[in-house]
């Protein structure tokens, strides 16, 4: 397997050994292609989040205005903002999507395995800070809690349970505003928080707000090509997988530009509900190179870092 795009992921019903061994291809994946990225001590994926306060300095367009340091900000009559210490004894969750529409995929790989991927990702850099990490998995109905815990075994517990969680197709969609909030009202201290879904629908844009109001978050989006555009085919079946709800249609060259139009609109409107959570985004494609997103990403992060703050994008 090559590094970057190419992995495979069995969900819903794997064998253990099948899950295992998938489990251990991305961490050797993820380690080898990071590890020229990351350096020192405490370098997750996140460098600057922390519970620890450094030196005040002066603010920059862009910086988090919930770290404003009121005291000195008072004292100078000029507004600071308070550095944070790289991350250490931190609590992350991860909060994964599993629902049935995550099962859809044309390209290279199905939504659902970019979305296992990219909590590998997430999880591995966690734990290599010492930092806890835990999980909801929403999947149709069922919602499943994995309390945060330090180190890889729990880093492959959480991936085994996105793994091996229940299909949901035909049972209704899956509810991941509640899985967002599930992780508001149980985290216990100021921590870091990804979203990784399609981000199907808006009922999940104010749970996310809420709880970007405490977390530094990151929202990890995965779509398809197939979402964006649809091939003018002629007569095709479109089955709702969360439902299981048909609709014959025709596909013409009009279909293809007003479908085009829509999905352009429905991207628009979800990455701007991201962006008022005040969240970090990672775009993520079925057709792309999954690490590779990840790794500018933690590039980027650590050039807004030491130039003293980020901006959002």
């Amino acid at each position: 397997m090559a590094d970057g795009a190419g992995v495979a992921a069995p969900v819903g019903g794997a064998s253990l050994g099948t899950v295992a061994d998938l489990i251990r291809t991305l961490e050797i994946t993820i380690t080898r292609r990071l590890d020229g990225v990351l350096h020192g001590n405490h370098q997750g994926l996140t460098p600057g989040h922390g519970s620890e306060p450094g030196e005040s300095r002066s603010y920059q367009p862009g910086d988090d205005v919930r770290r404003i340091d009121w005291n000195v900000t008072a004292r100078t009559n000029e507004t600071h903002v308070r550095e944070q210490i790289a991350d250490h004894d931190l609590e992350a969750w991860l909060v994964v999507d599993a629902s049935a529409s995550m099962r859809f995929g044309t390209a290279d790989h199905d939504k659902a395995s970019i979305a296992l991927a990219a909590a590998a990702a997430i999880g591995f850099l966690t734990a290599r800070s010492q930092n806890r990490l835990g999980a909801v998995v929403v999947s149709g109905p069922d919602l499943r809690v994995i309390p945060p815990r330090t180190g890889q075994v729990q880093v492959r517990a959480v991936l085994s349970a996105v793994a091996n969680a229940p299909d949901a197709e035909r049972r209704g969609a899956s509810d991941l505003a509640g899985a967002i909030d599930r992780v508001g009202a149980i985290a216990r201290r100021r921590g870091f928080v990804a979203v990784i879904s399609d981000f199907a629908g808006a009922d999940w844009t104010d749970a996310l707000a809420r709880i970007g109001l405490r977390h530094d978050l990151l929202a990890v989006t995965v779509s398809d090509p197939r979402e964006r555009d649809v091939p003018p085919i002629g007569f095709v079946e479109l089955v709702d997988p969360s439902t299981g709800a048909t609709r014959e249609i025709r596909v013409t060259a009009e279909v293809q530009r007003r479908f085009a139009d829509a999905a352009s609109v429905d991207h628009a409107a979800r990455i701007d509900g991201v962006h008022r959570a005040g969240a970090e985004l990672i775009e993520l494609s079925t057709d792309g190179d999954w690490l590779a997103s990840i790794v500018r990403h933690v590039q980027q992060r650590r050039v807004q870092v030491s130039r003293g703050g980020f901006a959002r994008r």
